[in-house]
Order: C-alpha cells, then sequence, then structure tokens
C-alpha cells in the first residue's frame, strides 16, 4: 500500500509495503519465540535475585522491559495488517510507541550495568565489593527506569497520531521530521547510543585484558566471562547501532520527499532490528553461571528429544503396517536376543 503522508503542509509519497510483510513476519516469529524465552529468562533472574547477586538485578529489569515491549508487540502486528492504521485511541499509540523507543534505551542502559558490573567484579573485586550490592543495583535500576520515563513524559504531550488522504491513522510516522523530534534525537543518539558504546567498548577491552592477565581465574570461568561481555557488545551493536546511525541521518538531512523517499526503507528495517534484542538478551543467561547453563542444554536437548520422537511417530503412522511391524521387530529383537546353547 501506498500512504500519503501530510504534515505541516508537505505531501510526502510513502509506501509502506515493508510494514505489511516483513515487519508483520517478523513481529509474529519474535512474539512466537520472545515471549517463552523470555518468561524462562524472568525465572533464572529471579531465582539469581534469590541468590543475592547482583547481576540478577540488572537482568531482571533486562528481561521486564523485552516482556513490556512483546505485549505491545500485537497492537503493532494489527495496525501494520490494516495496512498502516490505527483504530484505537491515541493514548494507546503513546504507550505503545513509548514501549518501542524506550525499550530500546532501557535495554542499553542495563548492558551497561552488566558490562561495568563484570569490569568492576574482575578488575577490582574487592574494592567493588561495596558498590556491588543487591541495593546499589536496585537504585541503579530505578535510576534508568525513571530517565527513561522521564523522557517519555515529552512524547505524551505530543500528538502522534496523523491522518493521509485516505484517512488512515498513522501512529508515530512524521514524514517529514517534527522540529520537536529534532532535539530528542539529539539526546538519543549521544546519551543513548554514543555514550553507552563508549562504556561498552572500554569495559569489553578492560575485562579481556585482565582475564588473559588473570592466572587464578580457570579456563572455563574465563571463557564465561568473555562471552558474556562479547554478547552484549554484539547485542548493542547489531540491533542499535544501525537504528541509531540512520537516525542521526535522517535528523540533519531529512527535509523532502524525496530524501524521504530514498531513506524510509533503510530506516524501517534498522528499526524492525531494534526488536530482535528480545531474542537475543535471554541467551546472556547461557554465560552467567554453569548451572544456569546446564539447566538450559538441558531443556535444549528435552525439546530436541521430543521433536525427534514426533517426527518417527508421524512417520511411522505413515507408513504401511508390513513396515512398521518390521522396524518394531528390528528394535526389539537385538534386546531379547540370547547366544545360542
Amino acid at each position: 500500500m501506498t500512504n500519503l503522508t501530510s504534515h505541516a503542509g508537505n505531501h510526502c509519497e510513502i509506501n509502506h509495503n515493508i510494514h505489511q510483510y516483513l515487519f508483520s513476519s517478523t513481529y509474529i516469529i519474535v512474539l512466537l519465540i520472545g515471549i517463552p524465552t523470555n518468561l524462562y529468562s524472568l525465572y533464572h533472574a529471579f531465582l539469581q535475585t534469590r541468590a543475592c547477586n547482583e547481576l540478577g538485578i540488572y537482568l531482571l529489569n533486562l528481561t521486564a522491559s523485552d516482556l513490556l515491549y512483546l505485549a505491545s508487540l500485537p497492537l503493532w502486528l494489527q495496525y501494520f495488517l490494516q495496512d498502516d492504521n490505527w483504530t484505537h485511541k491515541e493514548w494507546l499509540c503513546n504507550v505503545c510507541g513509548f514501549l518501542l523507543y524506550e525499550n530500546i534505551y532501557i535495554s542499553v542502559g542495563f548492558l551497561c550495568c552488566i558490562s561495568i558490573d563484570r569490569f568492576m567484579a574482575i578488575a577490582y573485586p574487592l574494592r567493588s565489593s561495596k558498590f556491588r550490592t543487591m541495593r546499589a543495583a536496585s537504585a541503579v535500576s530505578a535510576f534508568i527506569w525513571l530517565k527513561e520515563v522521564a523522557v517519555g513524559v515529552i512524547l505524551f504531550q505530543q500528538k502522534e497520531l496523523s491522518n493521509d488522504h485516505t484517512n488512515h491513522s498513522l501512529c508515530f510516522e512524521h514524514y517529514p521530521m517534527m522540529n520537536w523530534e529534532r532535539y530528542v534525537n539529539y539526546y538519543r543518539f549521544f546519551m543513548g547510543f554514543l555514550f553507552p558504546l563508549g562504556i561498552l567498548c572500554a569495559s569489553y577491552f578492560w575485562v579481556l585484558r585482565v582475564v588473559n592477565k588473570s592466572s587464578g581465574t580457570h579456563s572455563s570461568q574465563k571463557a564465561r566471562i568473555k562471552h558474556l561481555v562479547t554478547g552484549t557488545v554484539v547485542i548493542f551493536l547489531v540491533c542499535f547501532s544501525p537504528y541509531h546511525v540512520l537516525l542521526m541521518v535522517r535528523t540533519l538531512l531529512e527535509n523532502d520527499c524525496l530524501f524521504i523517499q530514498r531513506i524510509f526503507n533503510y530506516y524501517q528495517f534498522s528499526l524492525l532490528l531494534t526488536s530482535l534484542n528480545c531474542l537475543a538478551d535471554p541467551f546472556l543467561y547461557c554465560f552467567v553461571g554453569e548451572n544456569i547453563r546446564r539447566d538450559i542444554q538441558l531443556r535444549w536437548s528435552m525439546c530436541t528429544r521430543l521433536l525427534c520422537c514426533r517426527k518417527e511417530v508421524g512417520y511411522a503412522t505413515s507408513s504401511d503396517p508390513a513396515t512398521i511391524k518390521e522396524s518394531a521387530i528390528s528394535r526389539v529383537v537385538p534386546l531379547q536376543s540370547k547366544p545360542e546353547a
């Protein structure tokens, strides 16, 4: 479908087909995989907090943020399947838009917390013990949530619904960009992307340096630490970097409809990548502790065995009776066979 987005006297003809096809299919996959994996992650994060592990506080909040975002995806999915037409109240558009964008920065905040916590635990295990407490982690988590909610209040004060020429209500889609959005985008790029990127990169290199020099740390523990800090950096770069680069390009250069038409699909695809962090974040639990890793491996093997059994049953039911009998005999006879006298 081609929507004609109107704003401030400008009329930009935008092709939204990427929403109807790529976004819809990706959101369905994210929902099907993200909900069970994040619920499972929430369970393990709760166990970590009960064990008084401050890292569990950050993982718990990271998972809670992902689940809140996942809760908004059915409404976005309906919006895309209805040819970019928001049929709900405007305040619900604001809430879904808030969860969509602020999940990015809440996730970024807790990824930074995880990296800093691992750096302090490895580089300064004794001196940092008074800062790496459950109370300190709770206070930092509360600050991250309050900071992002305060930024979200700005969004709630703006009108986020606009109509196209077919009288469809567009949610959080302004082409060209509004002036107030440019100021928010500068904050998002510098404070929500560049500053955390510097923290993540510094923590990453310092952790690797300390771990490689450490002689008292077991090799398996070193590997888990390296994978954890590497995972946070990879999630950040893959899921969030393309979006923020194109966001700044739009903020600096978007002035006419021709530019919007050229960059629209690239920008929307980068926005779609941010939703994949809901699938990537649960994998961080594989590197928190050996017990969690073993539990995940056990449950994964159970799932694969269950799928294999179902395939065998499906194959058996589709085969002829003679084949089933022959297969059954071939399995039973070796177990019952005895050596000849």
